[in-house]
């Protein structure tokens, strides 16, 4: 297959990732406990503050989603679908640096010589692929393990947060991967 090919395969993965994303974010919702404020499919106003939050379509969040996650973070590079997923849905719902640390750690803890500084390079990319070829569910429950610590780590700065721990865990448990 050709390098062109085989980018083209990477990029039809962005749509599946999208699709189980979406699986895990709501529609319309304004919990004044939320500390993004106003959302819609998982896009907040504080992230977004010049966006109309409740007029946005999927369609819409879809750019936002492929521009300012999947491309920002090079996931069209990762070779295993189910990889860039994990770390794309981990992204939306925690932050790209947030995403990128915990991938780093969850390689680091699988015997890579990477430095942990939320930044998806070369180095990090080439480990997610190494891991993916040679044992992606070693390394999908690893990044799931320290997205966990992770979301307990918020709850500990700010117990306020406690009331989203349940669908926070939910969703490690639930996300399967994408479906091609």
């Amino acid at each position: 297959m050709s390098k062109k090919a085989k980018q083209a395969d990477r990029d039809k993965y962005f749509d599946a990732a999208f699709a189980a994303l979406m699986d895990n974010e709501g529609g319309y919702a304004n919990d004044p406990d939320d500390p993004g404020g106003e959302t819609k499919y998982g896009i907040s106003q504080k992230s977004y503050p010049d966006l109309d939050i409740a007029a946005l379509t999927e369609e819409d969040v879809k750019a936002i989603y492929r521009k300012d996650f999947w491309d920002a973070l090079s996931l069209s590079e990762v070779t295993t679908p189910d990889i860039a997923g994990e770390v794309f849905d981990t992204a939306v719902n925690m932050g790209k640096r947030t995403a990128a640390v915990i991938a780093q750690k969850a390689l680091k803890y699988l015997g890579e010589d990477l430095k942990v500084d939320g930044i998806i390079g070369p180095k990090t990319l080439a480990a997610l692929n190494r891991w993916g070829e040679q044992d992606p569910r070693a390394l999908f429950v690893c990044l799931n393990g320290f997205q966990f610590i992770e979301y307990t780590a918020i709850i500990n700065s700010k117990p306020a947060l406690e009331q989203y721990g349940r669908g926070w865990t939910r969703r490690i448990q639930e996300y399967r991967g994408v479906k091609l």
